[in-house]
């Protein structure tokens, strides 16, 4: 499978680890009133769909960014790959 890197082009899917669902972007706030159990959902609760599927990817062997990659998971089409820091960019969070 070939990832198309935003900054680097096409690499490799080797070159990078897998790191799951993108959602995990979306890390619930500690503080908040309910954190145990929005936590909870956040490390254990997960879906696993057959496919479109939004997946967080590290580009280990290569520049070290994180990528948001479009996939789908039945025939590993490659819809988009964005760089993660984008995606929480739009999402507000300046992380």
């Amino acid at each position: 499978m070939i990832i198309n890197h935003p900054l680097l082009g096409p690499r490799d899917a080797q070159e990078f680890v897998y790191l799951g669902d993108a959602n995990l972007i979306n890390r619930p706030d500690g503080l908040a009133e309910g954190a145990a159990d929005a936590f909870y959902e956040y490390l254990y609760l997960r879906d696993n769909p057959a496919g479109e599927h939004r997946e967080l990817w590290y580009h280990e062997q290569g520049d070290r960014s994180w990528l948001v990659v479009t996939r789908n998971t039945l025939t590993h089409d490659i819809k988009s790959v964005e760089l993660a820091r984008d995606v929480a960019r739009k999402m507000g969070r300046s992380k």
